[in-house]
C-alpha cells in the first residue's frame, strides 16, 4: 500500500466513524518499531507503522488509524486528546480503536534498568532506590521531610 492510499483510507476512516474531515497528512513510517502509529501535535500528521498492516491485517491497523484519528479530532477539537484522559478513552470505545497495538514478532523486550543508586535520608535512614542519578538537593524525605543524601551502588 502506498502513501497516496493510505492517506484516503485515512480521510475515509474518519469521515465513516467521526463524522470529520482528516485534512492533513498521513503517511507510513517504517522506522516506527514499539508503536502502531503516531499523532504529531504540531502538525497535525499521522504516521503508521506498515509492518502492522503486513502482520496483523487490514483490521487491526484501522483500529489503530482510528486510535491516531482520536488523538486528531480531539487535540483539533480542544478536548482531552492524551491516553488518560475521559474524552480520549470514550471515543476511542465509540468509534472501536484499540488501546494498545500488537506487538511485533521479533521486537525486542526491553529490559528494565538495574538500580544504581539509592537516596538515604540523613534523619530517620529511608532508603528510596533509584535508576537513575538525581540530585539530592531537590527531594526531601516524604516520611519525615529531611535531608537526603545520594549514594552509588556497586
Amino acid at each position: 500500500m502506498s502513501n497516496e492510499e493510505l492517506q484516503q483510507w485515512i480521510e475515509q476512516v474518519s469521515r465513516e466513524s467521526f463524522g470529520l474531515p482528516f485534512r492533513h497528512k498521513a503517511s507510513f513510517n517504517s522506522r516506527l518499531s514499539s508503536t502502531g502509529g503516531r499523532y504529531f501535535i504540531k502538525s497535525h500528521n499521522i504516521e503508521i507503522n506498515p509492518r502492522q498492516l503486513e502482520t496483523f491485517g487490514r483490521e487491526e491497523t484501522e483500529r489503530i488509524i482510528k486510535h491516531e484519528l482520536c488523538h486528531y479530532h480531539l487535540h483539533l477539537a480542544k478536548r482531552g486528546h492524551m491516553h488518560r484522559d475521559a474524552d480520549f478513552k470514550a471515543l476511542l470505545k465509540q468509534v472501536g480503536g484499540s488501546r494498545f497495538c500488537q506487538t511485533l514478532p521479533g521486537a525486542k523486550a526491553r529490559k528494565p534498568l538495574p538500580y544504581r543508586y539509592k537516596l538515604v535520608c540523613t534523619a530517620c535512614a529511608t532508603e528510596y532506590p533509584r535508576k537513575r542519578k538525581a540530585d539530592p538537593r531537590r527531594y526531601r524525605c516524604g516520611k519525615c521531610a529531611g535531608k537526603l543524601k545520594l549514594f552509588a551502588l556497586e
